[in-house]
Protein backbone atom coordinates (compact mmCIF):
# COMPACT_ATOMS: atom_id res chain seq x y z
CA UNK A 1 0.00 0.00 0.00
CA UNK A 2 2.68 2.27 0.82
CA UNK A 3 4.82 1.64 -2.19
CA UNK A 4 1.46 2.44 -4.25
CA UNK A 5 0.85 5.72 -2.48
CA UNK A 6 4.98 6.25 -3.10
CA UNK A 7 4.14 5.34 -7.09
CA UNK A 8 1.08 8.00 -7.17
CA UNK A 9 2.09 10.78 -5.33
CA UNK A 10 5.36 10.92 -7.17
CA UNK A 11 3.83 11.43 -10.50
CA UNK A 12 0.84 13.00 -9.39
CA UNK A 13 2.84 15.97 -7.72
CA UNK A 14 4.86 16.13 -11.43
CA UNK A 15 1.79 17.19 -13.11
CA UNK A 16 1.55 20.73 -10.79
CA UNK A 17 3.90 22.23 -13.09
CA UNK A 18 8.06 22.76 -13.41
CA UNK A 19 9.08 24.08 -9.90
CA UNK A 20 12.22 26.00 -11.24
CA UNK A 21 9.45 28.93 -12.35
CA UNK A 22 9.13 29.07 -8.44
CA UNK A 23 12.32 28.83 -7.11
CA UNK A 24 13.62 31.18 -9.51
CA UNK A 25 13.65 34.68 -9.96
CA UNK A 26 11.14 36.08 -12.79
CA UNK A 27 14.39 37.44 -15.04
CA UNK A 28 16.27 33.80 -14.79
CA UNK A 29 16.88 32.61 -17.93
CA UNK A 30 16.17 29.22 -19.33
CA UNK A 31 19.38 28.16 -19.47
CA UNK A 32 19.67 29.11 -15.65
CA UNK A 33 16.24 26.99 -15.17
CA UNK A 34 17.74 24.13 -17.02
CA UNK A 35 20.88 24.12 -15.05
CA UNK A 36 18.69 24.76 -11.70
CA UNK A 37 16.99 21.54 -13.16
CA UNK A 38 20.45 19.36 -13.34
CA UNK A 39 21.22 20.60 -10.28
CA UNK A 40 18.07 18.69 -8.69
CA UNK A 41 18.06 15.49 -10.78
CA UNK A 42 14.61 17.25 -12.49
CA UNK A 43 16.02 16.65 -16.12
CA UNK A 44 16.61 12.81 -15.73
CA UNK A 45 13.08 10.86 -17.18
CA UNK A 46 10.49 10.19 -14.69
CA UNK A 47 11.04 6.40 -14.15
CA UNK A 48 14.89 6.83 -13.20
CA UNK A 49 13.90 10.16 -10.67
CA UNK A 50 11.27 7.03 -9.32
CA UNK A 51 14.00 4.61 -8.43
CA UNK A 52 16.20 7.39 -7.31
CA UNK A 53 13.59 8.33 -4.94
CA UNK A 54 12.76 5.26 -3.93
CA UNK A 55 16.05 3.65 -3.23
CA UNK A 56 16.65 7.11 -0.63
CA UNK A 57 13.28 6.67 1.16
CA UNK A 58 13.89 3.13 2.38
CA UNK A 59 16.74 4.65 3.99
CA UNK A 60 15.02 7.71 5.16
CA UNK A 61 15.90 9.99 2.91
CA UNK A 62 13.13 11.98 0.93
CA UNK A 63 15.27 14.62 0.00
CA UNK A 64 15.87 18.65 1.09
CA UNK A 65 12.94 20.81 0.56
CA UNK A 66 12.88 23.59 -2.64
CA UNK A 67 11.61 25.88 -0.63
CA UNK A 68 12.90 25.67 3.07
CA UNK A 69 16.17 24.08 2.03
CA UNK A 70 16.42 21.45 5.23
CA UNK A 71 15.66 17.60 5.08
CA UNK A 72 11.95 17.12 3.90
CA UNK A 73 10.89 14.27 5.78
CA UNK A 74 12.68 16.30 9.63
CA UNK A 75 9.50 19.16 8.23
CA UNK A 76 7.20 16.64 8.25
CA UNK A 77 8.22 14.91 11.80
CA UNK A 78 8.33 18.10 13.32
CA UNK A 79 4.57 18.80 12.05
CA UNK A 80 3.27 14.73 12.60
CA UNK A 81 2.96 15.00 16.55
CA UNK A 82 0.08 18.06 15.88
CA UNK A 83 -1.36 16.10 13.41
CA UNK A 84 -1.59 13.15 15.36
CA UNK A 85 -3.15 15.06 18.17
CA UNK A 86 -5.72 16.85 16.48
CA UNK A 87 -6.89 13.31 14.43
CA UNK A 88 -6.66 11.48 18.29
CA UNK A 89 -9.04 14.38 19.69
CA UNK A 90 -11.01 14.00 16.71
CA UNK A 91 -11.59 10.29 16.92
CA UNK A 92 -11.93 10.50 21.16
CA UNK A 93 -15.04 13.08 20.11
CA UNK A 94 -16.17 10.59 17.92
CA UNK A 95 -16.38 7.45 19.85
CA UNK A 96 -17.26 9.06 23.19
CA UNK A 97 -20.54 10.43 20.79
CA UNK A 98 -21.51 7.51 18.87
CA UNK A 99 -21.16 5.01 20.92
CA UNK A 100 -23.91 6.08 23.13
CA UNK A 101 -26.07 7.54 20.48
CA UNK A 102 -25.60 4.49 18.53
CA UNK A 103 -26.59 1.84 21.91
CA UNK A 104 -29.27 4.74 22.88
CA UNK A 105 -30.69 4.64 18.86
CA UNK A 106 -30.69 1.06 18.61
CA UNK A 107 -32.56 0.26 22.41
CA UNK A 108 -34.99 2.90 21.40
CA UNK A 109 -35.47 1.74 17.53
CA UNK A 110 -38.18 3.32 15.86
CA UNK A 111 -38.61 5.97 18.72
CA UNK A 112 -38.37 10.06 18.19
CA UNK A 113 -35.13 9.34 19.91
CA UNK A 114 -33.89 7.09 16.99
CA UNK A 115 -35.20 9.23 14.52
CA UNK A 116 -33.52 12.79 15.96
CA UNK A 117 -29.99 10.35 16.23
CA UNK A 118 -30.15 9.04 13.15
CA UNK A 119 -31.55 12.79 11.36
CA UNK A 120 -28.07 14.38 13.20
CA UNK A 121 -25.98 11.18 11.79
CA UNK A 122 -27.10 12.33 8.29
CA UNK A 123 -26.80 15.73 9.04
CA UNK A 124 -22.80 15.10 10.30
CA UNK A 125 -22.48 12.90 6.97
CA UNK A 126 -23.75 15.79 4.86
CA UNK A 127 -21.87 18.69 6.34
CA UNK A 128 -18.57 19.69 4.43
CA UNK A 129 -16.21 20.06 6.83
CA UNK A 130 -14.54 23.82 5.71
CA UNK A 131 -18.16 24.89 6.28
CA UNK A 132 -18.95 23.92 9.73
CA UNK A 133 -14.89 25.04 10.78
CA UNK A 134 -15.94 28.42 9.25
CA UNK A 135 -19.47 28.18 11.21
CA UNK A 136 -17.98 27.17 14.29
CA UNK A 137 -15.31 30.08 14.22
CA UNK A 138 -18.26 32.37 13.85
CA UNK A 139 -20.29 31.10 16.55
CA UNK A 140 -17.69 30.28 18.90
CA UNK A 141 -14.73 32.46 18.69
CA UNK A 142 -16.08 36.09 17.40
CA UNK A 143 -19.88 36.09 18.88
CA UNK A 144 -19.81 34.55 22.01
CA UNK A 145 -15.30 34.70 22.25
CA UNK A 146 -15.13 31.34 23.95
CA UNK A 147 -12.15 29.28 21.52
CA UNK A 148 -9.56 30.77 19.82
CA UNK A 149 -9.92 31.08 16.34
CA UNK A 150 -6.81 29.45 14.94
CA UNK A 151 -3.38 27.96 15.96
CA UNK A 152 -2.25 25.48 18.65
CA UNK A 153 -1.21 25.47 22.25
CA UNK A 154 -3.48 25.61 24.87
CA UNK A 155 -6.70 22.48 25.23
CA UNK A 156 -8.94 25.58 24.06
CA UNK A 157 -6.88 25.45 20.96
CA UNK A 158 -7.98 22.27 20.54
CA UNK A 159 -11.88 21.98 20.78
CA UNK A 160 -13.23 23.26 17.92
CA UNK A 161 -10.57 22.01 15.19
CA UNK A 162 -11.80 18.27 17.11
CA UNK A 163 -15.24 19.02 17.12
CA UNK A 164 -15.03 19.73 13.60
CA UNK A 165 -12.84 17.17 12.03
CA UNK A 166 -14.70 14.70 14.15
CA UNK A 167 -18.34 15.11 13.65
CA UNK A 168 -18.32 13.06 10.36
CA UNK A 169 -16.90 10.19 11.88
CA UNK A 170 -18.93 10.31 14.74
CA UNK A 171 -22.35 10.30 11.98
CA UNK A 172 -20.56 7.19 10.50
CA UNK A 173 -19.85 5.38 13.62
CA UNK A 174 -23.37 6.23 14.91
CA UNK A 175 -25.28 4.56 12.27
CA UNK A 176 -22.54 1.30 12.35
CA UNK A 177 -23.08 0.69 16.17
CA UNK A 178 -27.22 1.10 16.01
CA UNK A 179 -27.03 -1.16 12.83
CA UNK A 180 -24.70 -3.59 14.98
CA UNK A 181 -26.69 -3.61 18.08
CA UNK A 182 -29.92 -4.09 16.29
CA UNK A 183 -28.62 -7.59 14.93
CA UNK A 184 -26.84 -8.52 18.11
CA UNK A 185 -30.02 -7.39 20.15
CA UNK A 186 -32.03 -10.20 18.36
CA UNK A 187 -29.43 -13.15 19.41
CA UNK A 188 -30.34 -15.90 21.38
CA UNK A 189 -27.61 -15.09 23.92
CA UNK A 190 -29.33 -11.89 24.34
CA UNK A 191 -32.80 -12.78 24.88
CA UNK A 192 -31.09 -15.46 27.37
CA UNK A 193 -29.53 -12.46 29.27
CA UNK A 194 -32.86 -11.04 29.56
CA UNK A 195 -35.14 -14.28 30.37
CA UNK A 196 -32.28 -14.48 33.52
CA UNK A 197 -33.50 -11.08 34.82
CA UNK A 198 -29.96 -9.28 34.24
CA UNK A 199 -29.97 -5.50 34.55
CA UNK A 200 -30.44 -3.72 31.62
CA UNK A 201 -27.32 -2.21 31.43
CA UNK A 202 -25.36 -5.55 31.94
CA UNK A 203 -27.20 -7.07 29.29
CA UNK A 204 -26.77 -4.24 26.43
CA UNK A 205 -23.41 -2.91 27.66
CA UNK A 206 -21.56 -6.42 28.80
CA UNK A 207 -22.98 -8.91 26.14
CA UNK A 208 -24.75 -6.98 23.33
CA UNK A 209 -21.95 -3.94 22.97
CA UNK A 210 -19.15 -5.73 22.92
CA UNK A 211 -19.63 -7.74 20.09
CA UNK A 212 -21.38 -4.69 18.53
CA UNK A 213 -17.39 -3.52 18.46
CA UNK A 214 -15.53 -5.61 16.53
CA UNK A 215 -17.09 -4.30 12.81
CA UNK A 216 -16.77 -0.92 14.55
CA UNK A 217 -13.20 -1.50 15.52
CA UNK A 218 -12.50 -1.74 12.17
CA UNK A 219 -14.31 1.75 10.84
CA UNK A 220 -12.15 2.96 13.45
CA UNK A 221 -9.06 2.37 11.97
CA UNK A 222 -9.83 2.91 8.84
CA UNK A 223 -11.62 6.35 10.17
CA UNK A 224 -7.83 7.50 11.50
CA UNK A 225 -6.91 6.79 7.91
CA UNK A 226 -9.94 9.05 6.67
CA UNK A 227 -8.83 12.25 10.31
CA UNK A 228 -5.39 12.17 9.25
CA UNK A 229 -6.85 13.10 5.41
CA UNK A 230 -9.48 15.14 6.20
CA UNK A 231 -7.29 16.95 8.72
CA UNK A 232 -5.59 18.87 5.47
CA UNK A 233 -9.15 20.89 5.19
CA UNK A 234 -9.22 21.31 9.24
CA UNK A 235 -5.55 22.82 9.05
CA UNK A 236 -6.10 25.04 6.77
CA UNK A 237 -9.09 26.55 7.80
CA UNK A 238 -7.77 26.98 11.83
CA UNK A 239 -4.23 27.68 10.90
CA UNK A 240 -3.26 23.96 12.83
CA UNK A 241 0.53 23.27 12.52
CA UNK A 242 0.15 20.20 11.15
CA UNK A 243 1.07 17.87 8.12
CA UNK A 244 -2.15 18.55 6.16
CA UNK A 245 -1.38 22.58 6.25
CA UNK A 246 2.50 22.48 5.75
CA UNK A 247 1.61 19.96 2.09
CA UNK A 248 -0.66 22.21 1.02
CA UNK A 249 1.73 24.92 1.82
CA UNK A 250 4.44 22.51 -0.29
CA UNK A 251 1.71 21.93 -3.22
CA UNK A 252 1.34 25.39 -4.08
CA UNK A 253 5.10 26.37 -3.96
CA UNK A 254 5.90 22.65 -5.65
CA UNK A 255 7.91 21.40 -3.39
CA UNK A 256 7.93 17.93 -4.43
CA UNK A 257 10.22 16.34 -1.68
CA UNK A 258 8.10 17.61 0.78
CA UNK A 259 4.63 16.72 -0.41
CA UNK A 260 6.43 13.02 -1.23
CA UNK A 261 7.17 12.97 2.62
CA UNK A 262 3.87 14.11 4.03
CA UNK A 263 2.09 11.50 1.82
CA UNK A 264 4.08 9.13 2.45
CA UNK A 265 4.61 9.73 6.35
CA UNK A 266 0.68 9.53 6.02
CA UNK A 267 0.22 6.29 4.25
CA UNK A 268 2.42 4.36 7.11
CA UNK A 269 0.68 5.72 9.75
CA UNK A 270 -2.51 4.64 8.19
CA UNK A 271 -1.05 1.31 7.77
CA UNK A 272 0.10 1.11 11.23
CA UNK A 273 -2.70 1.76 12.56
CA UNK A 274 -4.78 -0.99 10.88
CA UNK A 275 -2.10 -3.27 11.76
CA UNK A 276 -2.88 -2.37 15.32
CA UNK A 277 -7.09 -2.99 14.75
CA UNK A 278 -5.97 -6.35 13.72
CA UNK A 279 -4.47 -6.85 17.05
CA UNK A 280 -7.59 -5.68 18.68
CA UNK A 281 -9.84 -7.86 17.05
CA UNK A 282 -8.38 -10.82 19.56
CA UNK A 283 -8.79 -9.68 22.49
CA UNK A 284 -12.24 -8.53 21.57
CA UNK A 285 -13.06 -12.06 20.53
CA UNK A 286 -11.10 -14.96 21.82
CA UNK A 287 -12.25 -17.23 18.52
CA UNK A 288 -10.06 -14.59 16.56
CA UNK A 289 -6.48 -15.99 16.53
CA UNK A 290 -3.35 -14.82 14.54
CA UNK A 291 -1.88 -17.74 12.73
CA UNK A 292 0.76 -18.54 11.41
Amino acid sequence: MVFGVSLVVFFVIRLSGDPTYLMLPPNATDEDRVRFARELGLDRPLPVQYGVFIRRAVAGDFGRSLRYNQPALGLVLERLPATLELAAAALVVSLVVAIPAGVVSAVRRNTSVDNLTMLGALFGQSMPVFWLGILLILVFSVRLDLFPTSGRGTFAHLVLPAVTLGLYSTARVTRLVRAGMLEVLGQDYVRTAWAKGLAARVVIYKHALRNTLIPVVTIVGLELGTLLGGAVITETVFAWPGIGRLAVTAIFQRDYPVVQAAVCTTAVVFVLSNLFVDAVYGWLDPRIRITT
